[in-house]
């Protein structure tokens, strides 16, 4: 769920808001860098370790150094990965046998190892779940000699402000455990640098350096409150470093625990604009004492498209009051976004919305269910799905695809069409995609189209094309003399259907690729 209001200020490279990365070791190939890689600050200073106990147990002792061997996704070349690197960061045990890190950490995993500290082995683990919307991966060992002498952390409530934190960890500048202090500054909505989302966060001035990745942060009762994930990279700040809290961990963990499987936070598919003008409010039916936020769109595939309508005013979420900013009551003298109580309910449950309709107050029972976008946050760990013909490679748009095309700066470096879908287009139909030409193979057969570029693909022999899959399909069913590709920006494509396809062959061969369609397109 989203404020309607979208900004896109003028970009400042000197500033950005993202995932702590893991430290990442040797690689054969120094060239070779992580998507989630972030500009991380050198901290050489040592660290003075300090002895957190409860209950007479050293609670340092239950968080872990977590090794990570990755085999990322190769957007460019989909038909082959990248080559593996590795990196470390942090995680910590918890009960049922079982250890929280953060989601990036082990990203695109293809091998896991813990070491606890103080200890000379490293244990292979196994990958329960990784929640990318809430950057928390969870994981087991199957050796039960690494939780012996091992008590769990057991989590506590939300902080407050000015409560004290520490966060332990393996970050940068060592081998051995650190430990950094600080308070609690603000706590809000934070947008999640590694799942496009926007959750809960705590924001401190601790220290949180690469490597922190997934440490425990402590409450001074010895309590875990939160999980280090991302810092501000600012010249103006220092030491302001983000931590998701327990409520999101919680629920992740319950999440897992009701379903055996990780299905994600839900939404409130639409689009709203706030109400604090009055003539808004009056001309919109809504007497002196109502308050609410406007709906703008509906997600077409979300349950409320069938029951909402645009111009609806919701004046409440399961019988707590939206005010007229879309915030609602969080705790003495704080407010909160009121996607904060959406993403406290789990998919597939129900939630009574109340809106104002011509002047007229009505409810709902909605099934709630996680956002369906038309250019997805991520791929699920699955590889890229693609399909080549005459040498045009064809791929479905997600966000680590612009990501790898455009940088980490991509929401300011794509073209303007791609980014406007990015930001705004919604999703018809569950399948549908955005599918663009993402390079040519130049051949003979291609000659003079050489320069198409990431276009996207609108119809082919004067049909739309409503996803990657039914592209290939009609494209290999063709027995039209002509195969024509209508994009963007008014293009076309037009090539020989029997000279075309006859030319794939020896374009597969050429540049060494296996299949001219992914897996996932044969099926």
């Amino acid at each position: 769920m989203v404020d309607g209001k979208r900004k896109r200020g003028k970009k400042n490279p000197k500033k950005s808001t993202e995932e702590e990365e893991p430290t990442n070791s040797k690689r054969s190939n120094p060239a070779t860098t992580s998507s989630a890689s972030m500009d991380i600050e050198n901290n050489e200073s040592d660290f003075e370790t300090t002895e957190i106990t409860t209950k007479g147990v050293p609670l340092m002792d239950a968080v872990v150094k977590v090794f990570c061997v990755h085999s990322e996704p190769n957007f460019s070349l989909p038909w082959q990965r990248k080559r593996q690197y590795s990196s470390s960061s942090s995680g910590f045990i918890i009960s049922g046998r079982r250890v929280l890190t953060n989601a990036h950490s082990v990203e695109h995993y293809t091998q896991v190892k813990l070491k606890k500290r103080g200890s000379d082995v490293k244990y292979l683990a196994t990958v329960l779940a990784i929640g990318t919307e809430c950057d928390i991966a969870m994981l087991t060992v199957q050796d039960d000699e690494f939780w012996e002498g091992i008590s769990p952390v057991e989590f506590g409530s939300l902080p407050a402000l000015q409560d004290a934190v520490t966060v332990v960890g393996y970050p940068i500048g060592g081998d051995t455990i650190s430990v950094t202090s600080g308070v609690v500054s603000r706590m809000e909505i934070l947008s999640y640098a590694h799942g496009s989302t926007e959750l809960l966060g705590l924001q401190i001035d601790a220290a949180i350096n690469s490597g922190n990745s997934g440490g425990p942060a402590f409450s001074d009762k010895g309590n875990c409150v939160g999980i280090a994930f991302q810092s501000l990279k600012h010249e103006d700040v220092e030491n302001i470093g983000y931590v998701i809290p327990t409520t999101v961990i919680n629920h992740f963990i319950e999440d897992y625990e009701k379903k055996e499987e990780y299905t994600g936070f839900p939404t409130l598919g639409v689009e709203w604009q706030k109400m604090e003008n009055p003539d808004l409010r009056t001309a919109m039916g809504m007497s002196s004492h109502q308050k609410g936020v406007r709906i703008k769109r509906i997600e077409p595939t979300s349950p409320e498209f069938k029951v909402l309508k645009p111009s609806d005013v919701i004046l409440s979420f399961d019988g707590i009051d939206i005010a007229n900013d879309g915030t609602v009551p969080f705790r003495h003298g704080e407010r909160i976004a009121f996607s904060y109580l959406v993403s406290q309910k789990y998919t597939g449950d129900n939630a009574i919305v109340k809106v104002l309709r011509d002047s007229k107050i009505l409810e709902f029972n909605i099934k709630l269910q996680t956002r369906r976008r038309l250019i997805s946050a991520n791929i699920q760990g699955k590889p890229p799905s693609y399909y080549i013909v005459a040498g045009f490679v064809f791929a479905a748009v997600s966000v680590p695809y612009l990501r790898s095309e455009y940088g980490k700066d991509y929401e300011y470096n794509t073209p303007v069409k791609l980014l406007n879908k990015h930001l705004y287009a919604m999703a018809e139909t569950e399948d549908e995609q955005l599918v663009v030409i993402s390079q040519v193979l130049v051949s003979d057969i291609n000659i003079g189209y050489e320069d198409i570029v990431n276009t996207q693909v609108l119809a082919f022999n004067g049909k739309p094309i409503k996803n990657l899959k039914e592209l290939a399909s009609m494209v290999e069913n063709c027995d039209d003399e002509y195969l024509k590709f209508e994009l963007d920006y008014e293009q076309i494509v037009i090539l020989q259907t029997r000279t075309a396809k006859a030319a794939t062959l020896d374009i597969l061969a050429t540049h060494c690729i296996p299949s001219a369609m992914s897996a996932d397109l044969k099926t």
